[in-house]
């Protein structure tokens, strides 16, 4: 029985590491739609949180994770001068 080149065997892994590391990004973007969705209904992000059973911090983490994908630069919480 002839084991697969240890090159081989790397190159796999690295493969599914990137499919892996694909799939949990778009499951984090969806969870951030579920979470925006959730604050809307609710009314704030507190309150989203505390019925989910998380705190505010985690929630306000992952959407400003999410945001911070689609615009670079972008702060939810900068505020104008206009």
């Amino acid at each position: 029985m002839d084991a697969k080149p240890w090159t081989d065997r790397v190159r796999d892994e690295e493969e599914l590491l990137e499919q892996l590391n694909q799939l949990a990004s778009e499951s984090a973007a969806r969870r951030a739609q579920a979470l925006r969705e959730g604050v809307e209904q609710t009314g704030s992000i507190a309150e989203a949180a505390r019925v989910l059973g998380r705190s505010w911090n985690a929630v306000y983490n992952a959407l400003k994770k999410d945001e911070g994908k689609k615009a670079p630069g972008f702060q939810p919480d900068a505020t104008t001068t206009e």
